[in-house]
């Protein structure tokens, strides 16, 4: 089998980090947090990278993300475009806001051709992490259900301490499947101890050692299928034409409830960094500066 894709859903501007995080540097030479998930990724395996990026945006990321990636791995770039739509849908009047990581996803469906995974560009995932969906895609086939997998991080080690998050929380079953996933869109720390708001005023607790989702997600091809099928239902159903997106989680839940689908949740102890607001940049270089020191990433990533 050929080495698994990796997906890097790249197309977000930042709205609360207020301005184009995926360039900024985080790293000692000046590398920016999606190198080091492409550093891992092709320590890990992976032969093939596609960016999924914004026609605004394609210019500086070429120049500040692709020049570099292409020495080292077979590069694409797909674009979520809000018109990419299934035949009989338009954009509703109004509508601005991303489709969702659904949809980011979707948009490499021309660019997969075999099993693969997905993140998103503005997290740092660890070593182990891609070493654990690579080792699970290159084995990967389809049987009665589909099979696929994701990386689940302990909600503790994915929040940041200035302000909430938006995550994915698991439930599992006694075999190590996922036997659901609810998304939150807001948690926080209070403390050390991860909480969620539905309506910004009363929180509740989420047990510490709970497995989250940060969309480190290993599928087999089948899955852009699915991801298209249900993306019809999506868009006739939604509430609200403005506002709801479609979440990548979400079909996956689809999938499990129904059981079509068996999901193997890989535990790690990695910790994720992520620069969801500006006052998060300092913090990640830091822990990129330790890691360096550690011996676990080289001072300059390319040489």
């Amino acid at each position: 089998m050929s080495a698994p894709a990796l997906v890097v859903m790249a197309a977000g501007i930042g709205s609360r980090y207020g301005g184009l995080k995926q360039v900024d540097p985080v790293g000692p030479a000046g590398e920016i947090l999606i190198e080091y998930s492409l550093y891992d990724a092709v320590r890990a395996g992976f032969g093939r990278v596609v960016f999924v990026i914004t026609r605004q945006i394609e210019s500086v990321f070429r120049e500040r993300v692709g020049a570099k990636a292409e020495r080292a791995v077979e590069v694409r770039y797909a674009f979520q475009e809000l018109a990419d739509l299934p035949a009989g849908f338009a954009v509703p009047a109004g509508r601005t806001r991303p489709w969702g990581t659904g949809h980011a996803a979707l948009a490499a469906r021309h660019d997969v051709d075999g099993p693969f995974a997905v993140i998103n560009g503005d997290d740092f995932y660890g070593r182990r992490s891609f070493q654990a969906i690579a080792g699970f895609l290159r084995d990967a086939r389809d049987d009665a259900k589909c099979r696929y997998a994701m990386v689940g991080y302990p909600v503790e080690n994915t929040l940041t301490e200035h302000g909430h998050v938006a995550r994915g929380v698991c439930t599992v079953d006694a075999d190590g499947n996922l036997a659901g996933i609810t998304e939150r869109t807001r948690i926080q720390s209070f403390d050390g101890e991860a909480r969620y708001t539905e309506d910004g005023e009363s929180w509740h607790a989420i047990p510490r050692g709970t497995p989250v989702s940060m969309n480190l997600w290993g599928f087999t091809p089948g899955f852009m299928h699915e991801l298209e099928r249900r993306f019809p239902e999506f868009l006739r159903t939604m509430p609200d034409p403005l506002k709801p997106e479609y979440y990548l989680p979400g079909v996956v839940d689809g999938l499990v409830r129904e059981d079509k689908a068996a999901v193997a949740v890989l535990p790690t102890d990695d910790r994720w960094f992520g620069v969801t607001y500006q006052q998060d940049r300092a913090a990640v270089a830091a822990a990129i500066a330790r890691l360096v020191a550690a011996g676990a990433y080289p001072a300059r990533l390319w040489g």
